[in-house]
């Protein structure tokens, strides 16, 4: 009786480790997939900039509009509110730029995280997620 208990408790201790291992496995599995934002929920959660003409260094001027995604409701509200602020950040950074940094891809990148970040540092309630450039002609 003895050796038969002895072996009943093993078989369970295996099943109830075995079971354990399972669930954590299927948890950090299904816990690590990040459902991306559908293209409608990154619209519904974005701010168009029109477009914005203004000098840069060296006397030349860009023409440039912007979509700003927000991470929420409240954040697009805020940044629409905003827009005036917003505006003046992206005046005040291009006006500091020679056309040499707006230059091709890595230019355009900077801008948009430069700008993000601006923006992040300006918001209360929420965050800016992706600032696009829609639209952007230096002359």
């Amino acid at each position: 009786m003895n050796k038969l208990m002895v072996i009943m408790l093993t078989i369970l201790s295996s099943i109830i480790i075995a079971g354990g291992i399972l669930y954590f496995t299927i948890l950090n599995v299904s816990g690590n997939e990040k459902s991306e934002p559908s293209i409608d929920d990154i619209l519904d959660h974005s701010v168009d900039i029109e477009e914005i003409t203004t000098n840069i260094k060296n006397n030349d001027f860009i023409r440039i509009s912007f979509k700003i995604q927000a991470n929420s409701s409240n954040a697009k509200k805020e940044i629409e509110k905003r827009d005036f602020q917003v505006k003046n950040i992206i005046i005040k950074h291009l006006s500091g730029l020679n056309p040499e940094d707006l230059q091709g891809a890595e230019g355009k990148t900077n801008l948009e995280e430069v700008i993000k970040s601006k923006l992040n540092d300006m918001l209360e309630n929420g965050k800016v997620v992706q600032v696009y450039i829609t639209s952007s002609i230096l002359q």
